[in-house]
């Protein structure tokens, strides 16, 4: 059987899991052809664990400057995307105009205009697009799908999310090019587009309508000034006023951050670890959101990205029932430890409780990994031999519009104070 080939562009602390898939756990039935990125240094540190932790030889190394002469020359059947969020239109719209389908990391872009453009080139190429929306697969997740599926609280007439990420994992989009809205569209954006997703897959709705406020209430420089903070730094790398911050992170003695963007700094210009109380943040932390979906249903949002821990709160309300479902994870950097840690589940529950009758605990086989155990599932079915799904599980365009489509509406909301109509921005 002829092996599919893959290309990567972006060898971020994204990319790992997705080139281990094809290099070590799916090798007999795809074939890893090559890297391309802006650094050098980052492509050599990813050959390096490619060969040590793979097996592997190392691939053919591209700047990316040279995305379709890594193409023409590599030959690769699909383009996995994990570039800076802003990017990913650019990536996924040259592969497919070069001949290739395409993977990629969410969100799938960050605007209306970015995501039409990907719909138009899927139009005028015929190429194929998945959007790795790994949540859908934990099982909790698909628990939460099926017994809506199965009729178990009726028709579901509301949602309440409540989103919390922790002084650890979400101050990190904060020292990160994440600070800055024109890289990843905010995180109501670059994160809730895990969380909308899931209502959309839940509910098998679409969003219509969509209000918010959002502010940046705790990270950055004039709201540490409000607390009497008095002891600013540029980057916790050299600066002795880091030192003992709780906020400051150590890239040396990290050996996925040093070799990743540590030693990438000169080649790729970029600085991982900014301080998160800089005067130049452009994104909120604070975050509240209402959605009106082709269903009627109504969705309420929060996000708060400095709580003292790190989960979700789900409650889901309908003609014959409601669902209470909580989620606790485990903290994490990106590409600072142990993939399989990102987004672990240290706790879940899942109660329903009907209109009439007991409340009653309903059980679920928890999957060890990362993302509620849904990055294997994925993988799996992205890579290997999926079995037919009834939940549907498989995002493509649809799907990844529908999603980053209600935070991009949310960020308009927020900026000019007035309901948004999602058809007014992208017809999907």
């Amino acid at each position: 059987m002829k092996k599919k080939r893959y290309a990567l562009v972006g060898t971020g602390g994204r990319a790992r899991m997705f080139y281990k898939a094809v290099a070590e756990t799916y090798k007999d039935t795809s074939e890893l052809v090559a890297f391309c990125d802006l650094s050098q240094t980052r492509m050599d540190y990813t050959n390096k664990v490619l060969k040590e932790e793979c097996g592997h030889a190392p691939v053919p190394t591209y700047n990316y400057t040279d995305f379709e002469k890594m193409i023409d020359e590599t030959r690769p059947d699909t383009v996995i995307v994990t570039t800076v969020d802003r990017t990913h239109h650019d990536f996924i719209i040259r592969a497919m105009d070069k001949g290739c389908d395409a993977i990629t990391e969410k969100p799938m872009t960050t605007d209306e205009k970015k995501a039409q453009a990907i719909l138009d080139a899927i139009k005028r190429t015929g190429k194929d697009l998945r959007v790795t929306f790994n949540y859908r697969y934990a099982p909790t997740n698909t628990k939460v799908r099926e017994l809506i599926m199965d009729d178990v609280i009726g028709e579901v007439f509301s949602v309440h999310f409540e989103w919390l990420l922790n002084t650890q994992h979400g101050a990190d989009y904060y020292r990160r090019w994440h600070r800055n809205k024109i890289n990843s569209g905010g995180l109501l954006v670059h994160k809730s587009t895990h969380h909308f997703d899931l209502v959309n897959f839940w509910l098998g709705a679409r969003p219509e309508t969509v209000f918010a406020f959002g502010e940046l209430n705790f990270y950055g420089k004039h709201n540490a000034e409000r607390r009497g903070v008095d002891k600013f730094y540029y980057r916790s790398h050299g600066s002795d006023a880091a030192k003992g911050d709780p906020f400051a992170i150590d890239m040396e003695k990290n050996e996925g951050l040093k070799s990743l963007y540590l030693d990438a700094e000169g080649d790729s210009g970029y600085l991982r670890d900014r301080s998160v109380f800089g005067d130049d943040i452009s994104i909120e932390d604070t975050m509240g959101v209402l959605v009106k979906y082709n269903t009627n249903a109504i969705l309420t949002y929060s996000l708060n990205s400095y709580m003292p821990w790190e989960g979700y709160n789900v409650y889901i309300n309908g003609s014959k029932g409601r669902i209470e479902y909580r989620v606790t994870e485990s903290s994490y950097i990106n590409a600072g430890g142990e993939p399989g840690v990102e987004g672990a589940y240290t706790g879940s529950s899942i109660v329903v409780q009907p209109m009439f009758g007991k409340p009653y605990e309903v059980t679920v086989e928890r999957k060890k990994g990362g993302h509620g155990g849904g990055d294997v599932v994925m993988l799996e079915d992205i890579f290997g031999n999926p079995k037919p799904d009834k939940f549907r599980r498989a995002a493509g365009v649809v799907e990844g519009c529908a999603s980053i489509i209600t935070g991009i509406a949310a960020n308009k909301s927020i900026a000019g104070g007035q309901a948004i109509r999602v058809k007014d921005l992208l017809d999907y």
